[in-house]
């Protein structure tokens, strides 16, 4: 897949705007972002990754692929509950998943996400159960691929900010603002190689 349009004049003004960026982005310039344009995927996936490790996750993805084949509500529909929560999925998550490839199949997914604005998206997202910020943040930027999301709730991203800027010292939100100033507006790519300071392998929702 193409990297987004606006990819090449974000690193410009990434490099240009942040020295210390500038190196990271020129240490790892590939592999880049690329969407994959599927909210409802996306959003499954992000829920399956919420407050659990990648190795954790990528081994529930693996099982429910094996029961599922494709992960996408059409097919997740067509289990139960209790087949979910044998994939290694919690009470909770097994709920979350079941009930919105419900609502996929029913109507979300005759939405033009695309064409919505992102405070659109945000809400319609946000009305779901187990939909939170991060999960929102992460359609955002792996489905929209909308420039300038800075997911505040992700740990990753936290971490890499404060130690790349703050020799790991922990920082507070309006700092981690005051950072991120000058990325907009293109606080995704930012995102996109500011984990590579804590994890070189990218991981894709």
């Amino acid at each position: 897949m193409a990297e987004p349009p606006y990819w090449a004049k974000a690193v410009e003004h990434l490099k240009s705007a942040d020295p210390i960026l500038s190196g990271i982005i020129d240490e790892n310039l590939r592999p880049f972002l690329s969407p994959n344009g599927n909210v409802g995927n996306t959003l499954i996936k992000s829920i399956v990754g919420q407050q659990i490790s990648v190795k954790a996750a990528d081994s529930v993805w693996r099982k429910m692929s094996g029961l599922l084949g494709a992960v996408i509500p059409e097919n997740i529909v067509l289990y139960d509950f209790q087949d979910l929560r044998e994939c290694g999925l919690s009470m909770r998550k097994s709920e979350y998943i079941l009930d919105f490839s419900r609502l996929w199949v029913d109507s979300l997914s005759d939405l033009d996400w695309f064409s919505m604005d992102g405070a659109n998206v945000r809400s319609r997202l946000l009305e779901l159960r187990g939909v939170g910020p991060w999960t929102v943040d992460m359609v955002m930027i792996f489905a929209l691929g909308q420039p300038d999301i800075l997911p505040l709730g992700d740990i990753g991203l936290i971490r890499a900010i404060e130690k790349t800027y703050a020799g790991g010292s922990n920082l507070g939100v309006e700092e981690i603002l005051d950072i991120s100033t000058g990325w907009s507006p293109y606080r995704t790519v930012a995102t996109w190689y500011l984990w590579r300071v804590v994890d070189p392998e990218p991981v894709n929702y």
